[in-house]
């Protein structure tokens, strides 16, 4: 292994963009064509966690058991079919100096961007996909592939040592909520949290990442302190 070589994980929303809500119209939408049910969800929490928990969160509350395979597939076809809608013409942005981080990541010797978020894989193609951001990943781990975040963290980790023979010590989560920063403790992964979502640069401060950042556009501290990581 290159004694420099890095796994970046970054996290998708708060992180790299936003889709002004996009996800949570698409599972309402997808709700009311499925079963009938009109809510806008706003009471289910959704800041880092996965894709199948809020869905999971959203039809306990209505009572729906949903347990077919096939009932399943056709709920998450239709969610993505209204993603797929609300993205054409995107909705959002990349979030200021995302593009120009992930650029750097690529460009370094080494260094390996990929990506760790509660995004089921194809609403993160389509996010990211809408952005030109798609591609520039080395692989992923996403949120149909565990239970939870701290799980899926795992499932990154190891991923980065099958494809890249790079430890967890040797990998980075970037990403915006507390729960980014527990997962990264859980994989025994290093964290840098950036203060672009819904949370406080006070509360993440709380829960104590290896790096603390306004936002992307501060990338020559994020480089320098991760060229100072140790071998």
């Amino acid at each position: 292994m290159d004694d420099r070589a890095l796994v970046w994980l970054f996290d998708v929303d708060g992180t790299l963009l936003l889709t002004e809500g996009a996800a949570r119209l698409a599972i309402a939408a997808a709700l009311a064509e499925r079963f009938g049910v009109e809510d806008d969800l706003a009471h289910i929490p959704m800041a880092g966690r996965t894709d199948p928990l809020i869905v999971a969160d959203a039809l306990r509350h209505h009572g729906i058991a949903a347990d077919g395979e096939g009932e399943r597939l056709a709920l998450w076809q239709a969610i993505l079919a209204n993603m797929r809608r609300m993205m054409s013409p995107p909705r959002g942005g990349l979030l200021p100096g995302a593009a120009d981080v992930v650029a750097r990541v690529e460009s370094e010797p080494g260094w390996v961007p990929a990506l760790l978020t509660g995004n089921v894989r194809e609403m993160a193609r389509i996010k990211l996909g809408a952005f030109g951001l798609w591609d520039r990943f080395v692989f992923g781990a996403f949120g149909d592939e565990a239970p939870d975040r701290n799980a899926l963290a795992g499932v990154a980790v190891a991923r980065a040592a099958e494809r890249c023979g790079v430890p967890p010590a040797r990998c980075i989560v970037v990403g915006d909520t507390e729960h980014d920063i527990a997962c990264a403790r859980a994989a025994g992964a290093k964290v840098v949290a950036v203060a672009t979502g819904g949370r406080s640069r006070g509360l993440l401060a709380a829960h104590a990442p290896d790096l603390l950042l306004d936002s992307l556009l501060e990338s020559e501290a994020l480089f320098d302190w991760a060229n100072a990581l140790e071998p």
